[in-house]
């Protein structure tokens, strides 16, 4: 598992476990995977990604709410659940090939949201039931 895709597990871990929000899960988990990189620890991208999961109420054991203000991180989160509820193979491929199907063309660099993805999907912490409903 890619260090990204951890920090999003041991997030989620975090919210299901207490009382904790997702936003302060995430910011514990990134100190603990990162605990001597700040730049590692805010980088806004994957937090955004699993912030936007969480709020779309995809994590499991995590209520939907209002955790984040990334439009963009959240949007391709949501894409990548969408595809890999379409084409759930794409699951064994690449983060990158996962982003490159979210992207559709548009040149964006990858900054680690589908780890964050991938990683809560291959652990069983994405919940679709939301999105069917």
């Amino acid at each position: 598992m890619r260090e990204y895709g951890e920090v999003a597990v041991r997030a989620a871990e975090l919210g299901r476990a207490g009382d904790t929000k997702p936003p302060e899960a995430w910011d514990q988990a990134a100190l603990a995977v990162f605990p001597r990189s700040d730049s590692l620890q805010e980088k806004g991208c994957p937090r955004g990604a699993y912030l936007g999961l969480c709020e779309d109420g995809l994590v499991a054991g995590i209520p939907a709410g209002t955790y984040t203000r990334s439009r963009d991180n959240k949007r391709y989160a949501l894409r990548a659940v969408e595809l890999l509820i379409a084409q759930p193979s794409l699951a064994e491929a690449e983060p990158k090939v996962l982003w490159e199907r979210v992207m559709d063309g548009e040149p964006k660099a990858y900054n680690s949201q589908m780890d964050v993805v991938l990683a809560l999907w291959h652990s069983g912490l994405i919940t679709l039931a939301s999105r069917h409903a």
